[in-house]
């Protein structure tokens, strides 16, 4: 498999890095007002179109190098699905070039995009965990692959919040491969171990380039591609192998799920709509808050010097949710448990921000120049 990685890898830094060099002119449409805007400078937003092509390439590789690198793919079945995550990924991605893509269009397209996937390959969340909300699953008809699609139409747009800052939103999907391939591989599932794994190194080429120099961003594709492909991993998941908890990918996942529900919980308090833009999320205040300026010739030193600095918080944040979900997987009650106390951290450090009650300790982590 790790020949897969190396041109997943080798495909996507080539890409992001053509890319890189020829997106230049459209990168000054982002508007310098953007309230989510934490650069200097006109910094291209196309790095996950590299991310879709080093990982399609990967998929491929599979489907051609079957006995070489011992992964059952097939290369009509990558074909397949990167078609249906075609609508979405390049709905994304014309986003990044025109930003002229409303929130409801988008949302729209990961949400076809799934119900594609959805139809096409059987997906389907036959049970959650929950008593209650499983009988209900079993009885209504389509009921779990509505609750699949919504996974997966949903969590694209999760990623896509959380990716504010230089290796962010790359660095946690590297994470969540990692963990997915872990338990795929324990479970003898090395055609579902060989997809993420792909995505993986497709990410890591990417963030060659973004971290920490920030040369260019992943953009709603990336987040689009990272969502999609990630979420199908973990339905396909619970779906094939029943001794996985449906828990195992929630705690997996909690991070970006959580700063989605609770950014929608905050706006629709305000009387916002939960598809405004604002600064108020957990990785914003923690780089407005915790990381100290840093003195530097330019503005854009500065800022992209916070901006590195501002990552690792939320990495560390990530993996206070990916470490027990990969120890625990199979352990239902465990796993709901530390949801608990993740989404409980969260908010105590969230109004502990906003409360300017941050320890001392806490902030002499980022230290200054």
């Amino acid at each position: 498999m790790l020949a897969l990685i190396v041109i997943s890898f080798l495909v996507s830094a080539v890409a992001v890095l053509y890319f890189m060099r020829r997106a230049r002119r459209h990168a000054r449409r982002y508007g310098t007002d953007m309230p989510q805007r934490f650069h200097a400078g006109h910094v291209p937003r196309l790095g996950g179109a590299g991310v879709f092509l080093g990982m399609g390439a990967g998929w491929f590789a599979a489907g051609l190098l079957t006995d070489v690198v011992n992964v059952p793919a097939s290369i009509k079945d990558a074909a397949i699905m990167l078609a249906c995550l075609a609508p979405a990924v390049l709905g994304g991605i014309v986003e990044d070039v025109t930003q002229r893509v409303s929130v409801r269009y988008r949302l729209g397209l990961t949400i076809g995009s799934a119900l594609l996937l959805c139809f096409v390959f059987g997906l389907k969340l036959d049970h959650v965990g929950i008593d209650v909300i499983d009988v209900w699953v079993l009885t209504l008809p389509f009921a779990g692959l509505a609750l699949a699609a919504i996974a997966i139409g949903g969590l694209p747009h999760a990623f896509n919040i959380i990716d504010g800052y230089n290796g962010l939103a790359g660095t946690v999907a590297v994470l969540v491969c990692l963990a997915i391939s872990h338990v795929s591989l324990q479970l003898g599932d090395r055609q579902l171990a060989g997809m993420v794994l792909c995505l993986l190194g497709a990410t890591a080429g990417f963030l060659l380039w973004n971290y920490p120099r920030g040369k260019i961003f992943a953009g709603d594709g990336g987040a689009y591609v990272w969502g999609m492909v990630i979420a199908v991993a973990s339905v396909m998941l619970v779906q094939r192998h029943p001794l996985v908890s449906p828990w195992f990918p929630m705690l997996l996942l909690i991070y970006p799920v959580w700063e989605t529900m609770f950014s929608i919980y905050r706006k629709l308090a305000r009387g916002q709509s939960p598809g405004t833009a604002d600064a108020l999320h957990f990785h914003q205040l923690v780089f407005r808050r915790i990381v100290r300026q840093v003195v530097h010739d330019n503005e854009a030193k500065q800022l992209l010097s916070r901006n590195n600095r501002t990552s690792p918080y939320l990495w560390t944040l990530a993996a206070l949710s990916v470490v027990p979900a990969v120890l625990f997987w199979n352990r239902t009650g465990i796993l709901m448990i530390f949801t608990l106390v993740f989404i409980a951290t969260y908010v105590a450090a969230y109004l502990m921000i906003v409360r300017f009650k941050v320890p001392r300790w806490l902030r002499d982590l980022a230290g200054h120049d």
